[in-house]
């Protein structure tokens, strides 16, 4: 049976952004090749101006610059959807579409993607971080139907709000193409290097990273054959935590700051070829880039948090402090364990964390939701009687 399906909440595909961006290009892609109509809602200012995408309708709202832009942007997106005939709308977050919940569309079956409580980000303001927590219980109230990127957002969902969502992480693809020459420009071969690749922002704790790096006794010297180990920083600094980094540790022996790296192909060598990748991000579900950095075989050190542990488990090396960051680059190489670390990240890309797959669950959730909705259209509860 063909659904007609809206994706509402990101900021456009084809993908120039980050994770639901991603996820958006995959899904509806994905689900057109299955027999789908998908339309995706796309800023007017997104730098694609076709009207499709790989089969994919683009529908184009105005997006005023700012952070009140982001909510008129979605109550254009939301009264647009009002006067379609979707089955299915997938709202893909919940920041500033959930105070526009008394607009959503009755018609299609409502499924949003709770993504991984927002309000914990340190970036943000107590005041902000509130509201954040009130947009999440928005959510709750309005949506029919949830969906949760990873299991410890699926348990607090069930333990705060008492509601069952469907646990669907994101996908990678396992990447094979790699060329040392990515690594040239930053003076560096394979092995010599350890990476920190995210954006600019607290909790991704970047800071860390860099603090233990500048303690280790590595940085910089030719301690146990690695002379001059490198740490390269990848990621845009030109706001306030990225500027306050590159003036703290910008002069520290052995760190670079590469700024933005766009060529995935380039990204994808670099994580490869890395002594260690660190992934500092403590917020948030399943998060993307660690996905691809399994998917390109890289060694991971990530931050000690549940998030990361639901994915990962035994197969990375785990820190909290600068001090666990320092003794993660002075441990001693074991080729065996690392590799079998590496194998099984790998594995669980291949099996758990494809994209296949995860079209899959989510075709199989959005029947299962609609013929739930067309159910109870077909036999209405009776008021007063409690079910069978």
């Amino acid at each position: 049976m063909e659904l007609n399906i809206g994706i509402l909440g990101t900021r456009g595909i084809p993908n120039h952004y980050g994770g639901f961006e991603q996820v958006a290009s995959y899904l509806s892609r994905g689900l057109v090749e299955k027999g789908h109509t998908v339309s995706v809602y796309c800023p007017h200012d997104h730098p694609y101006k076709e009207p499709t995408w790989e089969g994919v309708n683009l529908i184009r709202r105005y997006n005023p610059p700012g952070t009140t832009g982001q909510f008129v942007y979605d109550l254009e997106c939301l009264l647009d959807a009002r006067r379609r005939r979707f089955d299915v709308l997938l709202l893909l977050g919940y920041t500033s579409s959930s105070v526009w919940g008394r607009l959503y569309p009755k018609g299609p079956v409502i499924i949003n993607n709770m993504d991984g409580l927002e309000w914990k980000r340190a970036k943000y303001s107590r005041p902000v971080r509130a509201f954040l927590k009130y947009a999440e219980s928005l959510a709750v109230k309005y949506a029919g139907h949830y969906i949760a990127d990873s299991l410890p957002v699926r348990d607090y969902l069930q333990w705060q709000y008492g509601i069952r969502s469907r646990y669907i992480p994101y996908g990678a693809e396992i990447f094979t193409n790699k060329d040392e020459a990515y690594l040239w420009k930053w003076g560096l071969t394979p092995g010599s290097y350890s990476l920190v690749m995210a954006r600019m922002e607290p909790e991704n704790n970047i800071h860390l990273v860099l603090q233990g790096f500048s303690q280790s006794k590595f940085a910089g010297s030719a301690t146990d054959g690695r002379a001059g180990h490198k740490l390269l920083v990848v990621g845009d600094t030109s706001n306030a935590y990225g500027k306050h980094l590159v003036h703290k540790y910008g002069e520290t022996p052995g760190v670079i700051f590469a700024g933005s790296v766009f060529d995935q192909a380039a990204l994808h060598s670099l994580k490869t070829y890395a002594r260690f990748y660190f992934h500092g991000h403590s917020v948030g579900g399943t998060n993307p880039s660690l996905l691809e950095a399994m998917a390109s075989r890289a060694l991971v050190a990530a931050h000690d948090n549940p998030f990361n542990k639901a994915i990962l488990g035994r197969d990375a090396f785990y820190f909290s402090d600068p001090a666990g960051v320092a003794r993660i680059l002075e441990r001693l190489p074991s080729v065996l364990i690392e590799d079998e670390m590496v194998e099984n990240n790998l594995r669980k890309v291949r099996t758990s964390y494809n994209w296949e797959k995860v079209i899959d669950e989510y075709e199989q959730f959005m029947y299962a939701c609609y013929a739930e909705k067309r159910q109870l259209l077909s036999h209405p509860p009776v008021p007063g009687l409690s079910p069978a």
